[in-house]
């Protein structure tokens, strides 16, 4: 444990509670990406499967099961508690073009060609590029609603703070993951337009709308 990867936990978690309020709140999940929180839900499944196996310690067994509950819940008010408010015709990217060719390079790289293993692998690979149906569908309707966009900043910032952390664990404990480094470093590429955005509008009042 590091600092790094403390207030990496703590926005990650940050994150998931302001989706959470902003949709029982609102009692509306009008501009959220389903599918993208169906891939999350997927994430936190199968890296978290040792819960059964194994334990670490009681600060990772509990934010192991917080993650998976939530991630459930999300799906679970998104498509069923208000489904009505759910947007399906915006929310249209093919996610199937995320997890097949993940689920095959799992398969082909990784650390151990072990079930749990090629499964944990697996999850690396698809949070990388989890959050992409949400941006394509901000992309779509050309805006997000404020409480959306700190959302995703956090979420950015969970992964950003990740980065950190490996490169403090590599010079202080020797310790480096090329999948987990690779992988981090891909989703941090992916918000760095939404970073800019968020800088420039939404931090200075603004609401975030694209360009037409």
């Amino acid at each position: 444990m590091n600092i790094f990867r403390l207030t990496g936990d703590l926005s990650h978690l940050a994150a998931i509670i302001i989706l959470l309020l902003k949709v029982w709140k609102s009692r509306s999940c009008a501009g959220i990406s389903g599918k993208s929180q169906i891939l999350f839900a997927i994430v936190f499944t199968t890296r978290y499967l040792d819960l059964l196996s194994s334990f670490i310690s009681l600060y990772n067994t509990c934010m192991k099961v917080i993650y998976i509950g939530c991630a459930y819940a999300t799906v679970y008010l998104i498509y069923v508690k208000f489904r009505a408010t759910y947007d399906g015709n915006h929310d249209s990217f093919r996610v199937e073009f995320l997890v097949v060719p993940v689920g095959g390079l799992a398969v082909l790289i990784n650390h151990d060609f072990s079930f749990l293993e090629i499964l944990w692998t697996f999850s690396i690979y698809l949070e990388s590029v989890a959050i992409l149906p949400q941006l394509f569908m901000i992309s779509k309707t050309g805006e997000a609603e404020t409480i959306t966009t700190h959302y995703l900043f956090c979420l950015g910032m969970y992964r950003a703070l990740y980065l950190f952390n490996w490169i403090w664990r590599f010079y202080f404990e020797g310790f480096f993951d090329m999948i987990a480094i690779v992988a981090g470093v891909v989703q941090t590429i992916l918000y760095c337009d939404f970073f800019y955005l968020y800088v420039t509008k939404v931090l200075k009042g603004k609401k975030l709308s694209l360009p037409a």
